[in-house]
């Protein structure tokens, strides 16, 4: 039996693909295309073409298969799927792994997986889901911090804004810059992922963070200085940034967090080792050597 997984061919999702292939697993990639069923095909998985909110579809892969791993989170596919799965693997001896999200804490300058909600509009749906999965034997969620690597993410944002700024560009912060932004790379969350499904004793939450909580004002100085950028870095309003962002985006990036994911490293050993965001900037895959392209990212 495989391992059904969704967002296979997604930024964390592909990740965590290449990580249970190595590790010796079978999995079932359940994707909503045949673009995005070639991609996960390519990575060694056997494809299953269906959406993530059809509850007959879910149902029916996830008990047929020994575990599920859910990174195709959203407000929408959560409330079908994650009810859908719990079903589908009750009185089974099978794991679910679901994916949460750090900015449901709110801000904090030691977030554990004891700390109190505070979500924003943007975070506020993962908490009936996180209580249903977490309410359920044999299931474990993992929260990624803001992740990093492989030249996209949040991060690629920062640098596409910047460099969309005219003859003399800036790197435009979110707010002052001051806020700190709890981090981990992509082929470290990938690798927890996986220590969470294999470990059966796993359960509840285990918050992904590698223990680098950068400044934006420091990220934001790293990618002026990696890509030469004569402004540097141009503090905005909390208004100017949720005008160019998004209220609700911006009012996320606008959190001031910090976390270590100790949890994660005692109870899973988890050893976190992948670069730091600020050397993936300065010569990493965020580099001007690396980045050749605009991304789609944050608007300038």
């Amino acid at each position: 039996m495989s391992i059904l997984l969704t967002g296979g061919a997604g930024y964390i999702g592909s990740a965590v693909l290449e990580r249970l292939l190595a590790a010796g697993h079978e999995v079932s990639a359940l994707v909503r295309s045949p673009e995005n069923a070639a991609i996960v095909e390519a990575a060694g998985a056997t494809a299953i073409i269906g959406a993530a909110d059809d509850a007959e579809i879910v149902r029916a892969a996830a008990g047929a298969a020994e575990g599920v791993i859910h990174i195709a989170s959203s407000p929408d596919v959560d409330a079908i799927l994650v009810p859908a799965v719990l079903a589908a693997i009750e009185g089974r001896d099978a794991r679910f792994v679901h994916t949460g999200g750090i900015w449901i804490y709110g801000s904090g300058a030691d977030i554990t997986e004891e700390s109190p909600f505070q979500p924003l509009p943007i975070s506020g749906w993962r908490a009936e889901s996180q209580a249903l999965v977490t309410a359920a034997p044999n299931t474990t969620i993992v929260a990624p911090a803001v992740v990093y690597g492989d030249g996209s993410g949040i991060v690629r944002g920062l640098i596409d804004a910047a460099r969309g700024t005219g003859v003399a560009p800036t790197v435009p912060l979110v707010g002052d810059g001051s806020q700190h932004w709890t981090t981990v790379h992509l082929d470290d969350i990938a690798a927890l992922f996986v220590l969470a499904y294999e470990n059966r004793s796993a359960h509840g939450v285990y918050i992904g963070a590698s223990g680098a909580n950068p400044t934006v004002r420091e990220l934001g100085e790293a990618i002026a200085g990696a890509w030469n950028i004569a402004g540097g870095v141009a503090p905005e309003s909390v208004n100017a940034s949720r005008e160019r962002l998004g209220a609700d985006f911006a009012d996320a990036l606008l959190l001031d967090q910090q976390a270590s994911g100790g949890r994660a490293r005692t109870e899973l050993g988890w050893a976190p080792s992948a670069a730091s965001v600020l050397d993936e900037i300065s010569s990493g895959s965020y580099s001007p050597s690396v980045v050749a392209e605009p991304a789609t990212g944050f608007p300038a």
